[in-house]
């Protein structure tokens, strides 16, 4: 693929669009948010599709999945800070979760005011399949990219990920 010569995509005619109307603006921006957008929307459609067959969504596959990365039972704060879901959310996903049968939620030895969150069997099971599920859709999407533009995006994206906390 050639992006000289590639015919133009939907962003590039809006963005064109946007230019034409507002020719005193830099319509630059657009070029770059309106396809990260794009690509966001795609990929969190074709996850939503996936979980939709075992009746979650996107939030609680991220909470399956943070409690899938630990070594050890989470408190629902370290979900939070791992997940960037708010603590109400996490209090109503986890008994959700806990209803379905994905994880269990048990009192901590030490201090029995604290509730620890855990993957049950099948709540393991489900995220051992679909996160390679997810892997692949997203290598497949990345498939045009070499590995050297691919670092480069990853540190392109990083830098402006890191500026949004700052303004």
């Amino acid at each position: 693929m050639n992006p000289e010569t590639d015919p133009a995509d939907v962003v590039e005619r809006v963005s064109q669009e946007w230019a034409n109307a507002y020719p005193d603006l830099d319509t630059t921006p657009i070029e770059v948010f309106a396809r990260v957008n794009r690509i966001s929307a795609v990929l969190a459609h074709q996850l939503d599709r996936e979980l939709d067959r075992h009746s979650i969504g996107r939030s609680e596959f991220e909470v399956l999945g943070a409690l899938a990365r630990s070594d050890r039972p989470l408190r629902a704060s370290e979900v939070v800070s791992t997940t960037m879901l708010s603590g109400a959310s996490i209090t109503k996903l986890t008994e959700r979760l806990g209803d379905l049968g994905l994880l269990r939620r048990r009192k901590s030895e030490r201090d029995g005011r604290v509730v620890l969150l855990e993957l049950t069997d099948t709540g393991k099971e489900l995220v051992d399949t679909q996160f390679p599920r997810r892997l692949a859709r997203d290598e497949a999407l990345l498939q045009p990219l070499t590995t050297e533009e691919r670092s480069a995006l990853i540190t392109l994206l990083r830098k402006i990920s890191r500026s949004i906390d700052v303004h």
